[in-house]
């Protein structure tokens, strides 16, 4: 009996011993786990900045915890639009916009490409949560810092990475040519050089077109006036208010609250205005549709991800949402006082779309550009403007055949878009 009891007591001390040696390994485990769900949940200074902006005021909360839950639970939302699958809160919101904001954009087939941030939001924006929360401007304001610290990485030769010849993901791989033929005969690049000689993605997205590939209409006939972007035409509007309910059904032009409350907004009361695309595929550079004096330039904040509360769920939005958005959105102004008198005064607009956080003016007032010349350019992402002209002008548009919507063709930049009679 007493060996036996020695051998029981043997066993009971090596069965509490491997026990805590058990409970030792669990708990290092366990501390090696949160360690790293603390790595992986590791936000970007300036996204922390965002996520204490919604988590320390009630209404942002309520808006972008609502904005998640409100997504239909059908098998179409359970993927975003660019196929991955669709985020579901706030939180995983946040941490791949920190994920995102040190990568640059692949390339893909989808309607999204060019758009990672965009893809996320894109089913959010439709709901009405979505369409309250992204016109908050103090969510746009932190946005704004969010897209500036991408823009600082897509800027550096670290971005360079997706200038590949991936052929799925990369910018110069099989899928992209297809997308983009005759890319190295149209634009300034050395396909020598590795990544083709671009210096960054931003340095790649804001390309430009070889001498004498977009050559200006009529140069010497003040009379034409030249197509300020590469865009496909989206609405030509004709007696165009000063005031209008631009949330409505229809989207309808409110010169005012496109022009910020500009003192000149009244002169375009009952005037025209013309709108077109840019995809993120787009030459995104933008020119002077005539020969002028500048006499006025302005960059308005506004928002990044909102669309019209009419749309619903817009599979690419804010492409459903391109009239609205020219009164919300960030964008930037430019007055142009025509040599021609026929002309006069006339306004261009440049609209930022989603992930586009800088519209980059390049011409000061008082100066003079000649039609054709460079006004400044968007910096990634796709996007949309608008000539506007005064009352009294009038145009014959030649948008080649095309009924202005979705589904238009680019005209080229430069090339003649209207006549004045």
């Amino acid at each position: 009996m007493t060996g036996n009891r020695y051998g029981i007591k043997q066993l009971a001390l090596f069965l509490c011993a491997l026990i805590l040696c058990l409970g030792l390994a669990v708990s290092a485990n366990g501390a090696s786990q949160a360690a790293s769900s603390k790595d992986t949940t590791q936000l970007l200074p300036v996204v922390q900045e965002f996520k204490d902006l919604i988590e320390n005021d009630a209404e942002l909360l309520m808006l972008f915890t609502r904005m998640f839950e409100m997504i239909p639970d059908k098998p179409k939302f359970k993927n975003d639009p660019s196929g991955n699958p669709q985020i579901r809160d706030y939180k995983q919101m946040l941490q791949k916009l920190s994920e995102i904001s040190q990568q640059a954009p692949e390339f893909n087939k989808t309607g999204m490409v060019g758009f990672p941030i965009n893809s996320i939001l894109n089913w959010p924006m439709g709901t009405s949560a979505g369409t309250s929360a992204f016109l908050d401007s103090r969510v746009n304001a932190q946005l704004k810092k969010v897209l500036n610290q991408w823009a600082v990485f897509l800027q550096s030769k670290d971005s360079r990475y997706v200038l590949s010849n991936d052929p799925k993901k990369g910018w110069f791989g099989r899928d992209a040519q297809k997308a983009m033929p005759g890319f190295e005969k149209d634009f300034i690049c050395n396909p020598a050089k590795p990544y083709h000689g671009f210096t960054s993605w931003d340095d790649f997205f804001t390309r430009e077109f070889r001498e004498g590939r977009r050559p200006v209409a009529a140069p010497d006939n003040d009379a034409v006036i030249a197509n300020a972007c590469e865009s496909a035409p989206v609405n030509l509007a004709k007696n165009v208010k000063l005031r209008d309910k631009f949330w409505i059904k229809g989207q309808p032009y409110s010169l005012y609250h496109m022009l910020d409350g500009d003192p000149l907004a009244a002169e375009f009361e009952g005037g025209t205005i013309y709108q077109a695309f840019l995809s993120a595929l787009s030459y995104h550079r933008w020119h002077s549709p005539v020969s002028g004096r500048i006499v006025k330039t302005k960059l308005i904040d506004g928002s990044y991800y909102a669309q019209s509360p009419t749309v619903g769920f817009d599979p690419a939005s804010p492409n459903n949402s391109q009239g609205y958005i020219t009164q919300v959105a960030a964008r930037a102004l430019v007055f142009i006082e025509a040599d021609n008198p026929d002309i006069g005064l006339m306004a261009v607009m440049f609209v930022g779309m989603a992930e586009v956080s800088s519209n980059e003016l390049t011409v000061y007032e008082g100066q003079h550009v000649n039609k054709g010349d460079q006004l400044g350019m968007f910096h990634f992402g796709g996007s949309t403007h608008v000539l506007i002209f005064r009352p009294g002008v009038n145009l014959d548009f030649d948008l080649r055949g095309q009924t202005p919507g979705l589904d238009t063709k680019n005209i080229p930049v430069r090339s003649r878009i209207a006549t004045v009679r």
